[in-house]
């Protein structure tokens, strides 16, 4: 089951989950985390460690309040660490806060740890076991079933305090109530809603955190309300369980003495440090409380931690809870006839193991051909270089998770890019101070990149249009400027880059394309004189050929005219008075 899921959006190319987590149950896929549900050991420290809050916590709240506003029964058993991380003036007001919400009846789970610790009482009185590894926390037996599996011999054949009281509380109000869980662990929603072994004793589990944020939502102070007292009997010294050494406490209070040396471990890195010792045999004859979350269940991965010292919380929990033992006549009438046994096997996985050379081939693809060239710095979340390729060869992680190797390709991209490209790159900082220099800058320039990356851009060129785009991240796209000290003309983009709060200006040499274009031009002008003048004497030629032509059309009229007037003279002289000429 899905305890843990995250936000795909949100989750890229950090890897701070994989780091935190010891036991590497994150796959990592397309630069995306996922859960690996069957390795996973519920501990929650990559809820804690993730900076985007990618990764949540799959809630029964809803659920819960489901129950309560059908007017289901709903019994709630609540987790002894109470104690030291809710705010209250007397124990009692926080049952009064259940109460008011909704909850027929509430009890505190310290009553199914007096079980528990009766049952480890049993298994130190009979001796048989060479180590006894107490198992109340679901994550610590989870551990040891996947990872340690040869351990499990160790582990003690007992249900937690949760599944014990679950199941007392089963057996006296029936199966027609619903039992929640309140407490600070998320690994408690696997082992009660997802575990076979113990199926039907919780229904729903809800913690702390959400708890205060439903006391918020419903506007109820918890230190304003009357006191109620719990309807459990008094479980005394077995309200400790949360704390550090509080189940040997509560053992060494009610127990006889023993052959077995008692210790407790907690932090998830202990816990594996010391069952690497016990795989070696190096630990016999032991009784070891073991807890993953670091300081006990005070101290669990959905506890509020804001001001919340464990160090404060164990001691006053140790001042103010006797370590008495229960009244045995009296306390274990309800658990007649329950059995409270559970028994662990292996549940480890045979993942497939890269022969050396399948190792070698994948350092190569990520540029490590020699041993100098695994740094082992950690950054993808694996311990060594070797481990991550393991880790790849197995479908877990991915070749781009090395930091180093892609921080590399992509400088060596970028020196390609600078080193080749024909334009003019320079990358200026807030303060116009120069900090990248492309190959080409360098040649029109005549200065290496390292002597222009002590300079400031005023220092080489007019610096009025890249203070203009820092100023308002406004983009100058194509605008032409020419530098006669330099000899060139260019075309240049001006653009503000974010990270790190910088000016790209990227100068095109446009110098011999504006040559041809002026040579063009003046071509095109010379041929537009030219044409000029050829209409112009072609319009004179015009003019005077036009201004002969009218001389000559009014000489030969006049000569014509005259000639008529003397032929017709002529005829008028030599006919009779009284006859008229006739002209043909």
């Amino acid at each position: 089951m899905n305890v843990i899921s995250f936000k795909e959006a949100k989750c890229k190319n950090c890897y701070k989950c994989v780091r935190t987590c010891e036991v590497k149950a994150i796959t990592v896929t397309n630069s995306q985390a996922q859960i690996m549900n069957d390795k996973c050991i519920l501990c929650g420290l990559c809820l804690e460690a993730c900076p985007q809050n990618a990764k949540t916590f799959n809630s029964d709240l809803g659920k819960v309040k489901g129950y309560l506003r059908d007017n289901i029964p709903t019994i709630i058993s609540m987790a002894p660490s109470y104690l030291g991380v809710l705010k209250y003036k007397t124990p009692g007001q926080v049952f009064t806060a259940l109460l008011k919400l909704g909850f027929w009846k509430v009890f505190e789970t310290a009553e199914g740890a007096a079980y528990v610790t009766k049952e480890y009482e049993k298994l130190l009185a009979s001796g048989t076991m060479d180590n006894i590894i107490t198992t109340c926390c679901p994550s610590v037996n989870d551990l040891i079933e996947i990872y340690y599996p040869t351990l499990t011999k160790y582990m003690a054949p007992v249900v937690s305090p949760m599944i014990a009281h679950g199941k007392i509380l089963r057996k006296e109000y029936g199966k027609d109530v619903k039992i929640v869980f309140l407490g600070p662990c998320i690994a408690k929603k696997r082992e009660a809603e997802g575990d076979p072994r113990t199926l039907g004793y919780i229904d729903a589990v809800i913690n702390f955190t959400e708890f205060e944020q439903w006391l918020k939502e419903e506007e109820i102070q918890i230190e304003d309300l009357e006191d109620t007292p719990p309807e459990n009997p008094d479980p005394k010294v077995n309200r400790l369980y949360p704390v550090s050494s509080g189940i040997i406490s509560s053992v060494i209070a009610s127990e006889t003495p023993s052959k077995y040396r008692k210790f407790y471990v907690h932090g998830i890195e202990n816990c594996m440090e010391l069952l690497d010792s016990m795989e070696k045999g190096e630990i016999t004859g032991s009784f070891i409380e073991a807890n993953i979350c670091t300081g006990g269940c005070i101290k669990g991965p959905v506890v509020n931690k804001e001001g919340l010292s464990r160090f404060k919380v164990k001691l006053d929990m140790e001042e103010t809870i006797p370590k008495l033992p229960v009244d045995k006549e009296k306390f274990f009438e309800k658990g007649n006839n329950i059995s409270f046994f559970k028994p662990f096997s292996s549940h480890s996985h045979n993942d497939p193991v890269p022969t050396e050379e399948e190792i070698i081939h994948i350092l190569q693809k990520i540029g490590k051909t020699k041993p100098e060239d695994e740094l082992n710095c950690g950054a993808c979340g694996y311990s060594s270089c070797r481990e991550k390729a393991i880790a790849v060869y197995q479908g877990k992680a991915e070749l781009t998770m090395c930091i180093p190797y892609m921080h590399e390709k992509a400088q060596s991209m970028s020196n390609i890019v600078l080193e080749t490209t024909p334009n003019i790159i320079i990358l200026v900082d807030s303060e116009m101070k120069i900090i990248e220099f492309s190959g080409t800058a360098e040649n029109y320039f005549h200065i290496s990149k390292v002597k222009a990356k002590e300079k400031y851009l005023y220092e080489l060129i007019d610096h009025t249009d890249f203070e203009n785009v820092l100023a308002t991240h406004e983009p100058i796209m194509g605008k032409k400027v020419e530098y006669p000290d330099l000899g060139i003309t260019t075309l240049q983009t001006i653009v503000y880059v974010n990270e790190p709060n910088a000016v790209l200006g990227i100068l095109q040499d446009i110098t011999k394309e504006e040559e041809q274009n002026k040579q063009a031009f003046k071509v095109k002008m010379d041929t537009i004189e030219m044409a000029q003048k050829v209409i112009n004497k072609q319009m004179l030629v015009a003019q005077q050929i036009a201004g002969l032509l009218g001389e000559t059309t009014a000489e030969t009229k006049v000569t014509l005219t005259k000639l008529r007037d003397t032929i017709l003279n002529d005829g008028e002289e030599q006919v009779p008075n009284n006859s008229k000429p006739v002209l043909k």
